[in-house]
C-alpha cells in the first residue's frame, strides 16, 4: 500500500530523516501477518511500526510550504498505523495459547498503556497471568493499569480484593463501592451472549458489594455493611466462603442497629442472620452461634 502523500522525506529535529515508505511498508507487512495470524511476525513488526509511527506524528511541522500542505494527512496516516499496530497485537493475543497471549498483551501494555483493546483485554490478561504462573505480578500490573482504566471493573475487582487482603479497609472500600458503579454502568459486549454478561455482572456485583459490607463491617460501619452485604446475598447464596463472613456482619449489624434504635425485631433479625451463619462451616461459625444466643438473650429482655 504505497501513498504518495506520505513518500516525502521527513526531516527530524532530534534524529535521522525517516522515509515515510518504510512506515507505510511495515504498515503493510504487519496487516499481511495479522491476515495470516502469524502471531511471531506481528510481534515482531508491531514495536517498530510504533516507532516510525510516533516519529511521524510526533515529529514538528514543517516550514516549507509544500510539506506543511501535506503535514496533516502525514500526522492523520500515522496515527492510523499505530492504532493498527495496537489492534494487531489485541486481535493475536486473544486468538494465542496464554503464554503467547500474556506476552502480546504485555507487550501492547508497554508501547500503549492506554490502548482502548487493554480496556478489552484485562480479563484475559488476568486470567493468562495466573495460567503461566505469574500471579504475583498481577497486583502490580493492576495498580497501574487501574489509573488509566479508573473505571474497568475486571481492575477494580483485583484492586479491591488486594486491598482487602493487605487490611488497608477504607481502600477496600472505596474502590468495591468503585466497582458496584463500573458494573452497573458497564455495557455488554456485542458479541458476548445476554446469559454470559449477567453471569459475568454477577460476580462484579457480589464482590463489589461483599468488599464494601465486609470492610464497613470491620470498621463499625453498621448502617452501611448492612445496606452493601444486604445487596450482595443474592449474587453470593451458592458461595459459602462469601456467604458465612456475609450472615456475620448482617448479624451484628442488625443487632447493633436494633439496639440503638430500640427496635426488637431487627435484634431478632440479627439473630436469624447469626444463625444462618452459624449453619454454614467456617471461622464465623462458633462465634456466630454465641452472638445469636446473646442477641435472642438481649431481645427477651426489650419490650
Amino acid at each position: 500500500m504505497k501513498l504518495s502523500v506520505v513518500g516525502i522525506a521527513i526531516f527530524l529535529m532530534t534524529g535521522p530523516v525517516v522515509v515515510a515508505d518504510e512506515l507505510d511498508d511495515t504498515y503493510q507487512s504487519l496487516q499481511d501477518a495479522v491476515a495470516k495470524k502469524d502471531a511471531a511476525q506481528v510481534k515482531k513488526l508491531a514495536v517498530p511500526l510504533f516507532e516510525l509511527a510516533r516519529k511521524v506524528s510526533t515529529a514538528p511541522e514543517p516550514t516549507s510550504a509544500i510539506e506543511k500542505e501535506d503535514w496533516p494527512n502525514r500526522v492523520k496516516y500515522a496515527k492510523e498505523a499505530e492504532g493498527y499496530a495496537e489492534y494487531a497485537l489485541y486481535a493475536m493475543a486473544v486468538q494465542a495459547e496464554p503464554a503467547t497471549m500474556v506476552d502480546m498483551l504485555g507487550l501492547l501494555e508497554a508501547q500503549s498503556p492506554k490502548s482502548k483493546y487493554l480496556d478489552q483485554a484485562y480479563q484475559a490478561y488476568l486470567a493468562g497471568l495466573r495460567q503461566v504462573g505469574k500471579e504475583a505480578d498481577i497486583p502490580a500490573i493492576v495498580d497501574k493499569a487501574v489509573v488509566n482504566f479508573p473505571n474497568n471493573p475486571d481492575l477494580l475487582l483485583v484492586a479491591a480484593t488486594t486491598a482487602q487482603a493487605k487490611k488497608q479497609a477504607d481502600r477496600a472500600i472505596t474502590l468495591a463501592n468503585r466497582l458496584v458503579t463500573a458494573a452497573n454502568a458497564r455495557p455488554k459486549p456485542e458479541a458476548l451472549p445476554a446469559a454470559d454478561w449477567e453471569r459475568q455482572k454477577s460476580v462484579w456485583l457480589g464482590r463489589g458489594y461483599w468488599i464494601s459490607g465486609v470492610s464497613n463491617g470491620e470498621k463499625n460501619l453498621y448502617a452501611l455493611s448492612n445496606k452493601s452485604l444486604r445487596a450482595a446475598l443474592p449474587y453470593i447464596k451458592g458461595e459459602p466462603a462469601l456467604l458465612g463472613p456475609a450472615l456475620f456482619y448482617l448479624g451484628l449489624d442488625n443487632y447493633q442497629l436494633g439496639k440503638m434504635t430500640n427496635n426488637k425485631k431487627q435484634v431478632l433479625e440479627g439473630a436469624t442472620f447469626s444463625d444462618q451463619c452459624a449453619a454454614i462451616a467456617g471461622p464465623f461459625q462458633d462465634q456466630a452461634y454465641r452472638n445469636s444466643m446473646a442477641m435472642k438473650a438481649d431481645a427477651n429482655n426489650m419490650r
